[in-house]
């Protein structure tokens, strides 16, 4: 069986996108979120990051 990456349709806070990773890896969600905010805080690229890949990522089913 092959993982998949999709955003997280049950545990989001705006698109999904760090639950959805958070399932892939198979980690606490709110881990995803404070590394996700540390890297938005330190150089902005977090943002920018998390915009493109709650456009790319697809939807789960």
């Amino acid at each position: 069986m092959k993982k998949r990456l999709y955003k997280s349709s049950t545990d989001k806070k705006v698109c999904g996108v760090c639950g959805g990773i958070a399932n892939y890896f198979d980690v606490d969600p709110t881990v995803i979120r404070l590394i996700w905010v540390i890297f938005t805080l330190v150089g902005g690229s977090g943002l920018i990051a998390y915009i493109i890949a709650a456009i790319i990522m697809p939807d789960e089913m």
